[in-house]
C-alpha cells in the first residue's frame, strides 16, 4: 500500500493578533521572537535572525510559480516517505533562542505515526530553499544561509531565477555547487534524486 507524504500549501495559520489596528513598531525595536509573533499581520514576511528583525516585502508572479514547481517536483520524488514532510511558508521555523525564520520551501523530519500538527512541532529542515530576489539575495546567500548550515540543515538551495541556476549548499564546504542543467540532491543516506532545472526554469518563466 502506498503511502504519501503529506504536503499543504500552508500548514496551518502563523500566528495572528486580533488587534491588527496598532502601529507597527520600527524593526530594530524588535529582537525577541515573543516580540516577533505578536505583530499585527502587514502581509509582508517577518523574520528574526540572531536578534536582528529583517522583513521581506511580497513576492513576485515569477517567485511563487518557482516555489509552486519545486514543490511539485519534490512532492513527486518524497511521496513513498512519510517521515518527510514538504512545507512553504508562511512558516514559524525557530532555529535558536533569537532565529525564527521563514524558508520559501523546506523538508522536515517527522514521525509517521505522529505527523506535525503545530510550529512547536517543526525541527529543523534537512532541506532549505530560497528563491532569491534582489531585496533578499544578498541576505539568503550570506547570514540566512550561514543560520541554516550552523543550525543542521542538511542542504540549502539559492534558486536564482535571472541567472537561472541553483547554488547547492551543504554544510563544511566554502563554496556551493552551481547547477544550471540538473539538480542531484540527497537529504539523507537513502533519500535522494535529481530536478531537470532546464525544465523548471522554463516552466517558471513560461517559455515554449
Amino acid at each position: 500500500m502506498a503511502v504519501f507524504v503529506t504536503l499543504r500549501s500552508t500548514l496551518f495559520a502563523t500566528t495572528e493578533p486580533d488587534d491588527y489596528s496598532r502601529a507597527m513598531p520600527a524593526p530594530d525595536q524588535i529582537s525577541t521572537i515573543h516580540q516577533l509573533l505578536d505583530l499585527p499581520d502587514d502581509g509582508r514576511r517577518h523574520e528574526l535572525l540572531d536578534g536582528r528583525h529583517v522583513i521581506t516585502p511580497k513576492q513576485g508572479r515569477h517567485h511563487q510559480s518557482a516555489i509552486r514547481g519545486l514543490l511539485k517536483m519534490l512532492s513527486g520524488q518524497l511521496r513513498m516517505r512519510p517521515d518527510l514532510d514538504v512545507m512553504i511558508s508562511p512558516s514559524e521555523v525557530k532555529l535558536g533562542p533569537r532565529t525564527l525564520v521563514q524558508p520559501d520551501l523546506f523538508v522536515v523530519k517527522q514521525d509517521p505515526a505522529r505527523p506535525i500538527q503545530t510550529w512547536a512541532d517543526v525541527g529543523v529542515p534537512v532541506l532549505a530553499v530560497e528563491v532569491l530576489s534582489p531585496d533578499t539575495a544578498d541576505r539568503d546567500r550570506g547570514v540566512k544561509r550561514e543560520i541554516y548550515l550552523d543550525a543542521g540543515v542538511r542542504e540549502c538551495w539559492m534558486v536564482d531565477l535571472d541567472r537561472r541556476l541553483v547554488e547547492r549548499w551543504r554544510p563544511l564546504i566554502v563554496a556551493p555547487d552551481v547547477e544550471r542543467k540538473t539538480l542531484w540532491w540527497s537529504l539523507l543516506n537513502d533519500v535522494a534524486g535529481k530536478i531537470d532545472l532546464s525544465e523548471f526554469f522554463a516552466q517558471v518563466l513560461r517559455e515554449d
